[in-house]
């Protein structure tokens, strides 16, 4: 039965890619608003989580100097997100068929200097991200800019078959991906060949595998495993991110991160927080454009449904 559903599923999710695929460009905007605004509708639980983060997160942002955004309420924000949600999704439907060069060619790169200078160093990088605007398209346009592959750390889906097809809008424009599960000796392997890797690190962990923090003013596991690889390597952590204004994506590159000299628990702790605050300032300054629909204080005091 549950291969049965799978498949439906992925059905499903192929037909929406082929839809979004001929669209015309000038309709994704609309489109993609209309689509983020019915998966509100239709995905009520995720959506009562991210107005709940937002609610808890909300008096936090609004007292830090980045805090510019117009919208007041945790509803407005979550409405906002859901359409670049929708957005995202049907601009990764045109990647998937091939038909996003127009995407890729509308996105804006700030701070090249500090990948350049990064690369320097021939030690490879790793590019310390989140679940920020469409994070598809930053690897997707990273590896077209730059004609350099990205080996894109993540977590392997449910569904084997939808799992394939992303994993081959991925492989489409030249990137790599490796799987959580097991991937800490190829993301060794990369990096000793002077590679590039990305790691989404804004997602809740065990606590036996991560560091407790402070996020947005509540505590929050994060992951070591930058951190951790970082110092294995001597790789340099080059923070990235990507957000929307207007109708164009902007991927902003910042200077490498340094990790501290104290390597016991509490330095990694530090180090993890640290680079958490790229994240959580990102949050701040483009609150649409996070990913606010996980639970990302969970096991640490927080409800995980």
């Amino acid at each position: 039965m549950k291969r049965v559903l799978w498949s439906a599923q992925t059905a499903l999710f192929y037909l929406l890619t082929l839809v979004g695929a001929v669209l015309p460009a000038g309709l994704i905007f609309p489109a993609g608003k209309a689509v983020g605004g019915l998966m509100a509708l239709l995905l009520r639980k995720r959506r009562r989580i991210a107005v709940d983060n937002i609610r808890q997160a909300l008096p936090f942002m609004k007292q830090h100097p980045d805090w510019t955004c117009p919208l007041e309420t945790p509803e407005e924000i979550a409405r906002e997100l859901f359409g670049h949600l929708g957005i995202s999704l049907l601009e990764t439907c045109r990647l998937y068929h091939g038909k996003g060069d127009a995407i890729i060619d509308g996105v804006e790169i700030r701070g090249r200097e500090h990948y350049e200078r990064a690369r320097e160093r021939h030690k490879g990088i790793i590019f310390v991200t989140g679940h920020c605007g469409n994070w598809e398209l930053l690897a997707l346009a990273f590896s077209r800019t730059f004609g350099t592959s990205m080996s894109v750390v993540a977590r392997r889906q449910n569904n084997p078959s939808l799992n394939a097809m992303v994993e081959t809008m991925r492989l489409h424009y030249n990137n790599k991906v490796i799987y959580k599960d097991g991937g800490l000796r190829q993301m060794l392997g990369v990096l000793k060949k002077d590679g590039i890797i990305g790691i989404l690190g804004d997602q809740a962990v065990f606590p036996e595998d991560g560091a407790l923090i402070d996020v947005l003013g509540r505590k929050a596991w994060a992951t070591k495993a930058q951190v951790i690889i970082g110092r294995k390597t001597g790789a340099p952590l080059v923070p990235a991110f990507i957000h929307r204004e207007g109708a164009k994506s902007v991927i902003t590159f910042y200077p490498e991160y340094e990790l501290g000299s104290d390597t016991s628990d509490e330095g990694i702790r530090r180090d993890v927080q640290a680079l958490s605050r790229y994240v959580e300032n990102f949050a701040i300054a483009h609150p649409a454009d996070w990913y606010w629909v996980h639970r990302r204080w969970k096991r640490a005091g927080e409800p995980s449904c």
